[in-house]
């Protein structure tokens, strides 16, 4: 593989840096959304990088943010709480990092993966040459096993998989009205947040392996005016930089926007369709003393 390539490949390097400097104009967590959006805030990252997308359909700038948080975690600057905010360890807090920096700490990553497969006398791809290839995600193959087959459901069973999902994160009296042509809503629901108040909100279901314009999001504003007081729009795909800024303009009720990563993020919080498995890996420093 020629420099050029694994230079190429490694572009997620870049936002090592702008991520550790994102998380801290946050106050020091974020979710994964406030993240990307602070960093391409930081950045004037333009729509068109936003919203290019990898062959698998993924957003490529999203991707590569994500991977960048891989490998600091790696590092220890950041957190590895899975539980959807990602924060600063305390080494993180005080870590500025320049790109030359940002670049060792990939290459030191790579040796030490590398290392660990050698004393398990494995020899798979090397890291760089599986991030170079640009289409894969963070190493959970699952979730990309789950996004196509919630793609080859029917539009009606993942309507009914919608209402299942929304009762199971504290809604009630979810209906599904799909196949009614009620200008795109597939279905509503209450949102109750304590005794004394609740939220009606409409809900709209896409199987998506591309990203959702912000026309989209309009257009099921226009058909939820007047009838509720929030929207949602769950897709399989993504959103574009241009959907979310719609999603959230002032002056217009509110959109939610739950896109592909979000929805398996909720699926496996409920254990909806996934059942978590453990499993061991052999600590071979602990038996050291006893070779002897």
């Amino acid at each position: 593989m020629t420099r050029k390539k694994k230079d190429e490949g490694a572009q997620f390097v870049r936002y090592f840096g702008p991520l550790l400097d994102a998380l801290r104009g946050l106050g020091g967590s974020g979710t994964p959304d406030e993240v990307v959006e602070r960093i391409a805030q930081d950045l004037s990252l333009s729509d068109d990088i936003q919203n290019d997308l990898l062959p698998s359909g993924q957003p490529r700038y999203r991707n590569q943010v994500a991977w960048a948080r891989f490998y600091l975690v790696r590092e220890g600057l950041l957190d590895s709480s899975k539980r959807g905010v990602w924060s600063l360890t305390e080494q993180g807090r005080s870590t500025v990092l320049s790109q030359d920096q940002a670049r060792e700490i990939f290459l030191n990553q790579v040796r030490v993966y590398q290392e660990q497969r050698r004393v398990k006398s494995q020899t798979p791809e090397p890291v760089e040459e599986q991030v170079a290839e640009g289409t894969g995600a963070i190493p959970e193959d699952y979730r990309d096993e789950l996004i196509d087959l919630l793609m080859k459901l029917p539009p009606s069973g993942f309507e009914r998989l919608s209402q299942r999902l929304l009762r199971e994160a504290g809604f009630i009296q979810v209906v599904v009205t799909g196949g009614s042509g009620d200008g795109g809503i597939d279905g509503y629901g209450t949102l109750q947040i304590n005794p004394l108040v609740s939220f009606k909100v409409l809900f709209q279901c896409k199987r998506y392996t591309k990203s959702v314009p912000p026309s989209h999001v309009r257009d099921f504003r226009g058909a939820m005016a007047g009838r509720a007081d929030k929207g949602l729009i769950i897709t399989t795909g993504t959103f574009t930089a241009e959907a979310r800024r719609e999603a959230t303009r002032d002056g217009v009720p509110p959109i939610e926007l739950i896109d592909g990563e979000k929805l398996v993020d909720m699926l496996q919080h409920l254990e909806l369709g996934l059942k978590p498995v453990t499993t061991y890996e052999i600590d071979e420093s602990f038996f050291a003393e006893f070779k002897a």
